[in-house]
């Protein structure tokens, strides 16, 4: 309960006090190429439940719908605002509407696409699953992009057994501090 109090508090304060750089962002992504400001990206959250998570769009609108590692020239979809809205994550801001709604946590596993069959069965086997899907997560501050899906799962898995409201501050104190290096990004 104090986890989700948290999250509503925390999501609450960011959109009220980040709605002008949301707006920004937003008419910046509709400049930079044709289509949306956001992309609803088919997810996986908590027990395994597909929702739709908004994200600010970082790549073409005819891009395929799969993970960006999966694609042969991730390079050729992506915009070129959407690459520095990647590296500094502030695509993911919108996210923080899903927190609010009950959607995802400000720390967990980030969520799996809906392609990702993979992911979804380790999680799975490891009990990862029943967890609130996050904005960030200990496998974001370990490595991000490049780490290995296996150990992505395992720190999912170290999450789980190590979670609490420290580890979550932890873990938001690590974010800010990758985000402003963008170390991890690969695309």
């Amino acid at each position: 309960m104090l986890k989700r109090g948290l999250d509503i508090a925390g999501s609450a304060a960011g959109l009220a006090l980040l709605w002008p750089l949301l707006l920004v962002l937003g008419l910046l992504v509709r400049l930079d190429s044709p289509g949306p400001a956001i992309h609803w990206s088919r997810r996986f959250g908590r027990d395994n439940r597909l929702f739709l998570m908004p994200k600010f769009r970082t790549m073409r609108t005819d891009a395929p719908d799969v993970a960006t590692e999966a694609l042969e020239e991730p390079d050729r979809w992506i915009t070129p605002l959407g690459r520095w809205l990647r590296r500094t994550s502030l695509d993911e801001l919108p996210q923080l509407w899903s927190i609010l709604l009950g959607q995802m946590s400000l720390v967990g596993p980030r969520p799996a696409l809906h392609t990702q069959d993979d992911l979804i069965g380790m999680r799975t086997r490891l009990g990862v699953h029943v967890l609130r899907p996050g904005l960030t997560g200990w496998a974001q501050v370990n490595g991000r992009d490049v780490i290995d899906l296996d150990r992505k799962v395992e720190l999912d898995a170290e999450y789980l057994a190590r979670r609490s409201l420290g580890f979550d501050l932890r873990v938001i104190l690590l974010t800010l501090k990758e985000a402003f290096t963008g170390r991890g990004v690969r695309h």
